[in-house]
Protein backbone atom coordinates (compact mmCIF):
# COMPACT_ATOMS: atom_id res chain seq x y z
CA UNK A 1 0.00 0.00 0.00
CA UNK A 2 1.36 3.24 -0.60
CA UNK A 3 1.18 6.37 1.05
CA UNK A 4 -0.27 9.40 -0.14
CA UNK A 5 1.95 12.72 1.39
CA UNK A 6 0.85 16.19 1.52
CA UNK A 7 3.69 18.43 -0.37
CA UNK A 8 4.59 20.95 2.87
CA UNK A 9 3.35 24.05 2.76
CA UNK A 10 6.10 26.46 2.68
CA UNK A 11 6.74 30.35 1.63
CA UNK A 12 8.58 32.25 -0.53
CA UNK A 13 9.44 35.71 -1.34
CA UNK A 14 11.88 37.70 -3.62
CA UNK A 15 12.97 40.71 -2.85
CA UNK A 16 15.99 43.02 -2.94
CA UNK A 17 18.96 41.86 -1.00
CA UNK A 18 19.13 45.81 0.18
CA UNK A 19 16.66 47.85 2.01
CA UNK A 20 15.26 50.66 0.51
CA UNK A 21 15.79 54.65 1.99
CA UNK A 22 12.42 53.55 3.40
CA UNK A 23 13.98 50.65 5.61
CA UNK A 24 12.38 48.11 3.44
CA UNK A 25 13.61 45.42 1.17
CA UNK A 26 11.42 45.58 -2.12
CA UNK A 27 9.69 43.16 -3.12
CA UNK A 28 10.18 41.64 -7.00
CA UNK A 29 7.23 43.39 -7.99
CA UNK A 30 8.03 47.05 -6.54
CA UNK A 31 11.27 46.40 -8.30
CA UNK A 32 9.76 46.23 -11.54
CA UNK A 33 7.14 48.94 -11.31
CA UNK A 34 9.75 50.95 -10.38
CA UNK A 35 11.68 50.22 -13.64
CA UNK A 36 8.41 51.37 -15.11
CA UNK A 37 7.92 54.27 -13.60
CA UNK A 38 11.55 55.53 -14.52
CA UNK A 39 10.71 54.84 -17.81
CA UNK A 40 13.95 52.55 -18.39
CA UNK A 41 12.10 49.86 -19.76
CA UNK A 42 12.24 48.61 -23.53
CA UNK A 43 9.10 48.03 -25.68
CA UNK A 44 9.11 44.84 -25.55
CA UNK A 45 10.38 44.81 -21.33
CA UNK A 46 7.20 47.09 -20.89
CA UNK A 47 4.52 44.98 -23.07
CA UNK A 48 5.95 41.98 -20.51
CA UNK A 49 6.09 44.10 -17.33
CA UNK A 50 2.20 45.47 -18.69
CA UNK A 51 0.87 42.34 -19.53
CA UNK A 52 1.82 40.27 -16.40
CA UNK A 53 1.10 43.03 -14.10
CA UNK A 54 -2.57 43.29 -15.53
CA UNK A 55 -2.84 39.22 -14.80
CA UNK A 56 -1.77 39.37 -11.52
CA UNK A 57 -3.60 41.93 -10.93
CA UNK A 58 -6.33 39.67 -12.38
CA UNK A 59 -5.55 36.03 -11.16
CA UNK A 60 -5.25 37.18 -7.25
CA UNK A 61 -6.50 39.51 -4.78
CA UNK A 62 -4.81 42.45 -3.57
CA UNK A 63 -4.55 42.38 0.22
CA UNK A 64 -4.62 46.15 0.11
CA UNK A 65 -8.17 46.21 -1.20
CA UNK A 66 -9.25 43.20 0.89
CA UNK A 67 -7.81 45.32 4.25
CA UNK A 68 -6.88 48.56 3.52
CA UNK A 69 -4.69 48.88 6.71
CA UNK A 70 -2.12 45.63 5.49
CA UNK A 71 0.56 47.71 4.25
CA UNK A 72 -0.08 50.66 6.76
CA UNK A 73 3.08 50.96 8.80
CA UNK A 74 1.95 52.53 11.76
CA UNK A 75 -0.50 49.77 12.10
CA UNK A 76 1.49 46.75 9.91
CA UNK A 77 5.21 48.32 10.22
CA UNK A 78 7.27 46.00 7.73
CA UNK A 79 4.53 44.67 6.04
CA UNK A 80 5.66 42.17 3.22
CA UNK A 81 3.89 39.77 1.10
CA UNK A 82 5.00 36.22 0.80
CA UNK A 83 3.36 33.44 -2.12
CA UNK A 84 2.37 29.96 -0.72
CA UNK A 85 4.20 27.47 -2.14
CA UNK A 86 0.60 25.79 -3.97
CA UNK A 87 1.05 28.95 -5.55
CA UNK A 88 2.18 27.44 -8.59
CA UNK A 89 0.34 29.36 -11.65
CA UNK A 90 1.44 32.44 -9.52
CA UNK A 91 5.06 31.55 -9.22
CA UNK A 92 5.85 30.09 -12.79
CA UNK A 93 5.40 33.92 -13.67
CA UNK A 94 7.88 35.67 -11.43
CA UNK A 95 11.36 34.20 -13.40
CA UNK A 96 10.35 37.00 -16.30
CA UNK A 97 10.59 39.53 -14.00
CA UNK A 98 13.62 38.27 -12.32
CA UNK A 99 14.90 37.68 -16.20
CA UNK A 100 13.65 41.61 -16.34
CA UNK A 101 15.53 43.18 -13.33
CA UNK A 102 18.92 41.14 -14.12
CA UNK A 103 18.85 42.70 -17.56
CA UNK A 104 18.94 46.32 -15.46
CA UNK A 105 21.66 44.83 -13.07
CA UNK A 106 18.75 44.98 -10.34
CA UNK A 107 19.70 42.48 -7.59
CA UNK A 108 16.57 40.05 -6.36
CA UNK A 109 16.84 37.06 -4.19
CA UNK A 110 14.74 34.43 -3.12
CA UNK A 111 13.62 33.94 0.61
CA UNK A 112 12.04 30.04 1.83
CA UNK A 113 10.42 29.78 4.65
CA UNK A 114 8.79 26.42 6.73
CA UNK A 115 6.61 28.71 8.50
CA UNK A 116 4.94 32.09 8.55
CA UNK A 117 8.03 34.28 8.71
CA UNK A 118 6.04 37.02 11.03
CA UNK A 119 2.60 37.41 12.45
CA UNK A 120 0.01 37.09 9.35
CA UNK A 121 -2.08 40.16 9.17
CA UNK A 122 -3.93 38.30 5.72
CA UNK A 123 -4.02 35.63 3.78
CA UNK A 124 -5.62 34.00 1.29
CA UNK A 125 -5.46 30.64 -0.87
CA UNK A 126 -2.31 32.58 -2.67
CA UNK A 127 -0.21 34.26 -0.29
CA UNK A 128 0.53 35.65 3.34
CA UNK A 129 0.99 39.19 4.47
CA UNK A 130 3.07 39.47 7.30
CA UNK A 131 5.02 41.58 9.79
CA UNK A 132 7.99 40.82 10.78
CA UNK A 133 8.40 39.36 14.57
Amino acid sequence: MALLTTPTLHYIRFQSPTRSPRGHFPGVFALANGLARDGRLTPEQWSFWRTNNDWYDSAYPDPAKADPAVYDHGVNPGATAWFKSTAGELLARVPGYLDLLAAHDVACVRLTSPVAPGRIVYEDESQIVVVPA
